[in-house]
């Protein structure tokens, strides 16, 4: 009976996770409908698009704190409750500021799903295995979500309005505040200390100019603004470092970072996310201007991303029970160096079977350090930072992810320019150039952007097997040191009901 109702539990956890991801990338395919029915400027579209995952980013580490405080479960059914009201609000919009507004409650909400789902899962199930197997299919229903939110998008807009994509996750929204009482937990502790306004302030701002500064970069390209933002939000970055380091209760415990194995988890998150957000901008675009796939059809296309990162999520458990975890995360990465490696070789026409193959097999190896780096993470702190540390990890997504739509786009850009002699900004602008000439010379100017942008992914697949394989290393060799193995993961007494 226990089981069965932990197993009804985490459903209920996962089932919010898996239509937010989908509610979230559906977006992509619905804001040009929308934005012609609303009549939405080019900014404010940016705005439509990016205050959800800005405010996430910018919240998710107070959320995290809070729900230690206040209780996870009220939280969770707090911020369920509040985007299910967000997300009709969404829906029925009449003009792109109310829809911008939606959009950003939106975040605020859903920066309290994470970290709350993560820390009662540690709440619900106290031994190991079953924590980790709870974690992977969590981790999974959210890829999954994200890899068929766009598959959704085309369906529901093909027969019904571009309002239908945000209320996908209604249904689960509400289905927190009815079931949460009887089949989740509560936990709170005093210990965990009060929000700081100050902490608040600064990881705001640290992390809201950080990305934002990351998504303007990969957008613009390097200009003065969003370097100052990058700058701005590294000082702010600093000082509240500093500040944690100080306080007795700390919004973001940092001292976890102690723990040698949780500190090689977390970079190992950061930078998988930049490897994996790198990549698929690159690849989304090459499916669509160099082999002329339609949005839709490069959504299906690169579906099998999501999908690879969830199945490898779902085995890393009993991976993890026939070698040691820090093994299966070292070997999940060396597989998706050796899928990066495939994308080295894409061009000519036979190019998309192999790069389906190269963005699948380098998905697939990230499984377990999803599933078991983040079940590390907040399996290695007390029941009452089990917020903060699931918040640090969310962060650490949010962030890598930030950083390489930034670098790794930048990078494909500067080699695309060079290719091209200086003579083509983007690999969009000479279609449109090429539309314009003559059909000779628009035929050869297209010709000659698709083999630049060509060498933009392959550089990109270097940068990314360089970057996986030194993750691995990383992981492999950031073992426990003797002084500290022994309190590297403390065991705890649950003393929530």
């Amino acid at each position: 009976m226990r089981f069965n109702r932990a197993a009804l539990g985490l459903l209920v956890l996962v089932l919010p996770a898996l239509f937010v991801a989908m509610d979230q990338t559906a977006l992509l395919l619905a804001l040009p409908q929308l934005s012609a029915d609303l009549g939405a400027t080019n900014v404010q579209q940016l705005w439509i698009s990016d205050s959800y995952g800005f405010l996430v980013a910018g919240m998710v580490i107070t959320m995290g704190t809070l729900g230690d405080r206040i209780g996870r479960r009220r939280l969770l059914m707090i911020g369920g409750a509040a985007f299910a009201v967000m997300s009709v609000l969404a829906a029925f919009a009449t003009s792109p500021l109310t829809l911008i507004i939606a959009r950003a409650f939106l975040g605020v909400a859903g920066a309290t799903l994470a970290p709350s789902t993560l820390a009662l899962i540690t709440n619900m199930f106290g031994d190991d295995r079953r924590r980790g197997q709870a974690i992977a299919i969590w981790a999974a229903c959210q890829f999954t979500g994200g890899a068929l939110g766009p598959v959704l998008a085309g369906l529901l807009l093909q027969h019904f309005w571009w309002g239908s994509v945000f209320l996908a996750a209604v249904p689960a929204m509400v289905l927190l505040p009815l079931a949460g009482p009887s089949l989740l937990p509560e936990f709170r502790s005093d210990r965990a200390g009060r929000p700081d306004p100050t902490s608040v302030g600064l990881s705001l701002l640290a992390v809201l100019t950080i990305v934002y500064g990351g998504k303007q970069v990969a957008v613009e390209g390097v200009r003065a603004v969003p370097v100052v933002a990058v700058v701005v939000g590294a000082v702010a970055g600093y000082v509240f470092v500093r500040r944690q380091l100080r306080l007795d209760a700390p919004l973001l415990d940092l001292r976890l970072l102690r723990n040698r194995p949780l500190t090689a988890a977390l970079l190992a998150l950061v930078f998988a996310g930049v490897a994996m957000a790198g990549t698929g901008l690159v690849v989304t675009q090459y499916l669509q201007s160099v082999l002329g796939f339609s949005p839709l059809a490069s959504a299906v296309l690169f579906a099998p991303m999501g999908l690879a990162v969830a199945v490898g999520t779902l085995a890393a458990p009993a991976l993890a029970r026939r070698v040691s975890r820090t093994t299966a995360i070292a070997g999940g990465l060396v597989v998706s160096s050796s899928g990066a490696v495939l994308l080295v070789a894409v061009g000519g026409a036979g190019s998309l079977p192999l790069v389906m193959a190269g963005i699948a097999v380098l998905a697939l190896g990230t499984g377990p350090l999803f599933a078991l780096g983040t079940g590390l993470i907040v399996g290695s702190v007390p029941p009452e930072r089990a917020g903060s540390a699931a918040s640090m990890s969310e962060t650490g997504n949010y962030l890598g992810g930030s950083l390489g739509f930034a670098v790794l786009g930048v990078v494909a850009a500067v080699v695309y320019r060079s290719r091209m002699g200086g003579t083509s900004d983007s690999l969009a602008g000479a279609v449109a150039e090429s539309r314009q000439l003559p059909a000779g010379q628009g035929a050869d100017l297209l010709h000659a952007a698709r083999e630049a942008f060509t060498a933009g992914l392959h550089v990109t697949g270097v940068l990314v097997a360089v970057i996986f394989a030194g993750l691995a290393v990383l992981v492999a060799t950031m073992r426990p040191s003797r002084r500290s193995a022994a309190a590297a993961v403390p065991h705890y007494e649950r003393t929530g009901p």
